[in-house]
């Protein structure tokens, strides 16, 4: 039996929830284009995603670590793979449709520039007098300008329901700046933002104690650790290899369960019905349970105090500052070193954003190769 686009958007019809994202009500593309005969058009716009550059460059931008470190800490690649994973598990288990949030968790950090956080400031403040720079709105530049891949349009030409969920992806260290349509976002997208937050709360957990930034002793200041620890049978001061790997795991565990059941009882609670119930709602209601959200919160300014400021991540963020600044400078003021696709591009988006779009395209590794080659006296 041949599932078809038709019959794959029927058992949508007939599966998911009456609050989820049909493939069949979506507003559609910017262009009209004929759609795939056994891919939904959420199935089609994922393959896209996939497919682009700015989805490969992801394996060598920082997470926390910039990539010279190691090859066994995280990368914005596996970050969203990992919010994926995550977003399908709980979109599954709430009846959404999960194909929309898979496409939307693997878009949502297309934008950053490489050295994770540290670039989009540095980007930010060059860029605060020509237009600004937001990791989101570069996201839905990217998908919807400056990939180019077929002939009668630029960009993805993705659904509204992608491009939104890619514009007002939100956490609490991402505040989103791209404006785009009215109400909240789908269920889908609002699933990709706490997975997101669940993602890079567990592994840069992982990573910092795998690093020895974070010492095992440490996580007992955690109230929500300290309880998976002992359901666990875990000693947090005798933390080694297997034991880290079993606190993560159960750590996500913990955090997925609790938004599945507090989003349904929240869903429950305030007789959301449809998609429009969704957008018209004033707050998000994808959530945690208000203890979990209190203890989410304390472990989240742990990793700040204890991982994102260590000493050492500053040192290398401030290297990944100064790198990113001379290029920059470099480039506008003499913009005859840039590649020529690049100078083809100041004549139409202008000379800053042209270099902006060319910073924030770069992985970690070709920044610090370019950096050599422009002010190393002995680079060739």
């Amino acid at each position: 039996m041949r599932y078809t686009r038709e019959r794959l958007m029927a058992i949508e019809d007939e599966t998911l929830a009456p609050y989820a994202m049909r493939s069949r009500a979506s507003r559609g593309r910017a262009y009209p284009e004929a759609e795939s005969a056994f891919r939904t058009p959420f199935q089609k716009d994922r393959d896209r995603v996939i497919h682009t550059t700015a989805f490969r460059r992801l394996e060598y931008k920082t997470q926390v670590f910039v990539n010279y470190e190691g090859d066994y800490y995280r990368t914005r690649l596996t970050h969203t793979l990992e919010v994926a994973q995550v977003a399908r598990s709980i979109a599954r288990a709430l009846g959404l449709n999960e194909d929309l949030a898979e496409t939307v968790a693997l878009a949502h950090d297309l934008g950053h520039p490489p050295f994770g956080h540290a670039g989009e400031r540095v980007l930010a403040e060059l860029m605060a007098d020509h237009g600004g720079f937001d990791h989101n709105a570069q996201s839905l530049r990217i998908v919807t300008y400056l990939e180019k891949r077929y002939p009668g349009f630029r960009g993805l030409n993705l659904t509204y329901e992608v491009r939104e969920g890619i514009a007002k992806h939100e956490t609490a260290y991402d505040v989103p700046d791209a404006e785009f349509g009215e109400g909240r976002p789908t269920l889908e997208a609002q699933v990709v933002n706490l997975a997101d937050e669940i993602a890079y709360n567990a592994h840069d957990l992982d990573d910092g104690l795998r690093s020895g930034l974070l010492l095992p002793e440490a996580l007992t200041e955690l109230s929500l650790v300290r309880r998976i620890a002992a359901e666990a049978e875990i000693e947090l001061e005798h933390l080694g290899e297997f034991e880290r790997r079993i606190l993560i795991r159960e750590l996500l565990g913990a955090l997925i369960t609790d938004v599945i059941q507090a989003t349904d009882a929240a869903l429950e609670q305030h007789g959301i019905k449809s998609v429009e119930d969704v957008r018209r709602f004033p707050t998000p209601l994808v959530t945690y349970s208000p203890e979990l959200k209190a203890e989410v919160a304390e472990l989240r300014n742990f990793l700040y105090r204890r991982l994102y400021r260590h000493y050492r991540i500053v040192r290398t963020l401030g290297k990944a500052r100064h790198v990113l600044e001379r290029l920059f400078k470099a480039y506008v003021e003499m913009p005859e070193m840039l590649p020529p696709q690049v100078q083809a591009a100041i004549e139409e988006d202008g000379l800053y954003r042209a270099v902006c779009d060319y910073v924030a395209g770069m992985t970690d590794r070709y920044a610090l190769d370019e950096y050599a080659r422009l002010f190393d006296p002995y680079g060739r």
